[in-house]
C-alpha cells in the first residue's frame, strides 16, 4: 500500500510515517518513481509505535525495544522489560519533580493571595 493509504488506515499523518522511517522504526520499499510502498502489516506496526509514544517513550527508546517485536526471544524480551523499567523509573522521577514544582507554585499562589488580602484591608 502507498503512504497515503497507510496514513488513513493507521489514523496518522503522512508526515508521521516519514518521521518513523527517518528514525528507523518503519520500513518501506520504493517504486521506480520513488513512491513508498508498505506491507499489509505496516498499519499494525504504526499502531504499535503510537502506543509506545503514548507511553512516553522516545524514538530512540522505541528503536531499542523493537528487537523484542522483530525477533522475539527470551533475551530480547528480558532486555525490553529492563529498558521499559528504566523508562518507568525516569518517568516516576519526573513526576516527583513536577509535584515539587507544583507545590512550590501553590506556595507562591498562597503568598500572593495573602498579599492581596493585605492590600484590600489597607
Amino acid at each position: 500500500m502507498r503512504i497515503g493509504e497507510l496514513a488513513a488506515r493507521a489514523g496518522v499523518s503522512v508526515r508521521a510515517l516519514r518521521y518513523y522511517e527517518e528514525q528507523g522504526l518503519l520500513t518501506s520499499t520504493r517504486s521506480a518513481s520513488g513512491q513508498r510502498h508498505y506491507t499489509q502489516y505496516a498499519a499494525e506496526r504504526v499502531t504499535f509505535l503510537q502506543r509506545m509514544y503514548a507511553a512516553g517513550l522516545s524514538s530512540r527508546t522505541i528503536a531499542e525495544l523493537l528487537p523484542c517485536v522483530d525477533s522475539p526471544s527470551a533475551e530480547t524480551s528480558d532486555a525490553a522489560l529492563e529498558r521499559m523499567a528504566e523508562e518507568r523509573d525516569r518517568l516516576s522521577d519526573h513526576i516527583e519533580e513536577l509535584i515539587r514544582t507544583r507545590d512550590a507554585l501553590d506556595g507562591l499562589m498562597a503568598t500572593n493571595r495573602a498579599h492581596r488580602e493585605t492590600l484590600r484591608t489597607a
